[in-house]
């Protein structure tokens, strides 16, 4: 059964009056989580590509300018005023900075009474006790050393392991976890990780991670969405994507992931070889291939028209005109095929 579904998904910021110029932030976007099969997908870019953007689509947050997003067969924005509480309940967040979720003159303990609350998860302050202790459990916190503190008393990975506790709390079917790790020290990140694995291996709950670090995407997910400026450069299993990457892209990302030697980097040798050549500016108005301008092997239908995705594998498809010659696919059904 579909879950949550985003169907050919674009978001465009601008175009007003006072803001003439159009932003395309994620476009023709379309991903499908199913009740059935609980997954971890990766959705993984650098800075600007359009991650963030889609994470907003998909909680609901803003509305797509083009395209829908369904939840259990219901369009988010028809939703009647009950059907998105329990969206709400049903779908969490876990966001990158933990520390805004705060206030910081009440004791963190507000963050887990409050939906329990609002929610009604409890019958008595006994139940709600046992839930919040549980919930912090879980997520792999010592009650007695979280409860009755205040923000700044506790660790940045505290915090944001906290932030998983109350997703918890509300037993929900999807979180969407923006960035968890980025702002937690490195020695951290593998509690919060295997946190992440927890969820789906013990819960049933699915995950959609968004990273711009393609090595924790790789060990936490099963798929993964590359994004390059809003649009899909590569999607598919993660082992193809990352061991094998097959857009100019994606293999610059991966090639750019450090190894303990410095000399070495992941991926074959040579792949970008020429990519050590001066990247262009990326220009506003372009018409064909969005990485055009950075890609060493931009070929003149590149700037024509924006390249389709082309299935090069069972689990993988690439927007890239490099792969031309295998049967072209839609986001919609390579999103399909991946929740199959």
């Amino acid at each position: 059964m579909q879950l949550l579904e985003a169907q050919h998904v674009t978001r465009v910021f601008g175009g007003g009056v006072l803001n003439k110029r159009q932003t395309v932030a994620v476009d023709d976007v379309s991903l499908l989580i199913t009740e059935d099969k609980p997954t971890i997908t990766a959705i993984a870019g650098e800075s600007g590509s359009g991650k963030t953007t889609l994470a907003r689509l998909l909680l609901g947050m803003i509305q797509p300018s083009q395209g829908t997003i369904r939840f259990r067969g219901q369009v988010l924005a028809d939703m009647s005023r009950q059907d998105r509480r329990n969206f709400r309940r049903q779908v969490q967040a876990i966001f990158q900075d933990p520390f805004e979720v705060y206030n910081p003159f009440y004791k963190v303990d507000q963050v887990l009474t409050t939906p329990i609350r609002k929610f009604k998860l409890a019958n008595s302050p006994a139940e709600a006790e046992r839930r919040i202790e549980e919930s912090l459990q879980m997520a792999g916190l010592r009650p007695e050393e979280t409860l009755g503190r205040y923000p700044h008393q506790l660790s940045g990975g505290q915090r944001q392991r906290i932030m998983v506790a109350r997703a918890l709390l509300l037993n929900p079917k999807i979180i969407l976890a923006d960035e968890p790790v980025s702002m937690v020290d490195a020695s951290l990140r593998a509690t919060i990780l295997e946190s992440l694995l927890k969820l789906k291996r013990e819960l049933g709950i699915s995950l959609v991670y968004i990273t711009h670090d393609l090595t924790t995407a790789y060990q936490v997910s099963e798929n993964i969405y590359v994004l390059y400026r809003g649009s899909v450069a590569e999607v598919g299993s993660v082992d193809k994507v990352i061991k094998e990457p097959l857009h100019p892209y994606t293999q610059l990302l991966v090639r750019s992931i450090p190894l303990p030697d410095p000399d070495l980097h992941w991926g074959s040798e040579g792949d970008l070889e020429r990519k050590n050549q001066t990247a262009k500016g990326v220009g506003s108005e372009q018409r064909g291939c969005k990485f055009a301008d950075r890609c060493p092997f931009v070929m003149p239908e590149c700037r024509q028209s924006p390249p389709p995705l082309y299935r090069t594998n069972d689990d993988r498809a690439v927007a890239c005109f490099l792969y031309k010659e295998n049967e072209e696919i839609s986001g919609q059904a390579m999103a399909e095929t991946l929740a199959a």
